[in-house]
């Protein structure tokens, strides 16, 4: 959580930096889609290399890589020469460490706890890691307001910094299961095939593309509310962060009352459906409080449904197939954000942010009823079928 608190940070520095040296919706939509290319490129290829190398060693070498980028990112602001593509390449090169990381990380879990302990020990995962996704902003956004951009970029580092220290003393190394002698297209293929037979994974996937796509852009639609709907400036952006956060700290707790079950469909279907509302509500917002209402309510619910979404997808994997599984986690959390935040650059640019908001959550909640609609179909089929 150390080191996902400071890598949010930095990228909520960068949205704000951008801005700064832009003042473009498109150009900060294209950041974000940088980033998080290469987990759509190469999440799948990860997938396989997890389960294929000591995973603890893995994530050390990402680590100290994502400290570095973060700061080098600080001595340019701080020298006073950087530009939009520095900002653009390192954000690229961050995003190529991450789809190495993610999977890796994901599913170590459930090698540090063994099988009896993981739903619990997911949740706490998940919720750490998701809230860390959305207090790292908020603190982002304070830090920014009162020091500038430099700090938050090396307290990014200093967090990785951590990160390495804390994996070098776990016991547990990750260490890979024997080979089936295939190759890494091969073994992608293998778990591929097997989400693609089991439902509930599939709607699972489901679920967390729309959130995905929709609904976590934070990084893009809240500074361009801020800057163009409420007209403040860091310190505001900083306290609806906050709020974000404030839902997910709610949101993590909810997940944890949850206990070592798995996540009630009926409960990831709500989830999703309140979260893609709480967003059209947000677009109508004019005033500071009214938003700070909205971006809560919406850190609560997608957090509780991405937690629940990680939990389900731990459990149903078969532990040879965890890396690979948990890379089409990361490929739909993480590879669908540079069409999401295209998408919401684009649309603000042009029709302004509260018409993106309104198209997005309109478009979440039309995704989420047709899921419904497949889901309590295939139960009537599966019902008919055993009758």
């Amino acid at each position: 959580m150390i080191a996902q608190t400071g890598n949010w940070m930095q990228t909520v520095a960068q949205s704000w930096l951008v801005l700064q040296l832009t003042s473009s919706p498109f150009k900060l939509g294209l950041i974000g889609s940088l980033q998080f290319a290469p987990i759509l490129l190469f999440s799948l290829a990860s997938g396989a290399l997890a389960d294929r190398v000591q995973k603890r060693r893995l994530i050390v070498i990402t680590q100290m890589a994502q400290g570095g980028q973060a700061f080098g990112l600080a001595a340019l602001v701080a020298s006073g020469h950087v530009e939009y593509w520095h900002v653009a390449l390192l954000a690229f090169c961050s995003g190529l460490v991450n789809v190495l990381d993610q999977p890796a990380r994901q599913s170590l879990v459930a090698e540090m706890v063994g099988r009896a302990n993981v739903a619990s020990a997911v949740a706490l995962n998940s919720a750490s890691f998701n809230a860390a996704r959305i207090v790292g902003p908020g603190l982002g956004g304070l830090v920014i307001a009162r020091y500038g951009v430099t700090p938050a970029f090396i307290v990014s580092g200093l967090g990785s910094a951590a990160a390495v220290i804390i994996f070098l003393m776990l016991r547990t190394h990750g260490v890979p299961r024997a080979r089936s002698g295939d190759g890494v297209l091969a073994d992608m293929r293998t778990g591929i095939r097997y989400a693609l037979r089991t439902p509930e994974i599939r709607l699972t996937l489901g679920l967390l593309f729309l959130v995905s796509i929709f609904v976590f852009n934070f990084t893009v639609y809240v500074p361009l509310v801020v800057r163009t709907v409420l007209h403040l400036g860091a310190e505001g952006f900083g306290l609806l962060m906050a709020c974000l956060g404030l839902g997910a700290v709610t949101g993590a707790l909810t997940v944890g009352a949850l206990g070592a079950r798995r996540p009630p469909i009926t409960v990831m279907f709500a989830m999703a459906g309140l979260a893609c509302s709480s967003l059209v509500l947000l677009s109508a917002v004019r005033v500071f409080w009214q938003a700070a209402i909205m971006l809560y309510f919406t850190g609560l619910f997608g957090l509780v449904l991405v937690a629940s979404c990680n939990t389900a997808m731990q459990l149903l994997a078969p532990d040879e197939l965890r890396g690979r599984v948990m890379s089409l986690y990361t490929l739909v959390w993480g590879g669908v954000f540079p069409i999401g935040a295209f998408l919401v650059g684009a649309v603000s640019e042009r029709w302004g942010v509260s018409t993106s908001l309104r198209v997005n959550g309109t478009a979440g909640l039309l995704g989420v009823i047709l899921l419904v609609g497949w889901w309590t179909s295939r139960d009537t089929i599966v019902q008919r079928r055993e009758a």
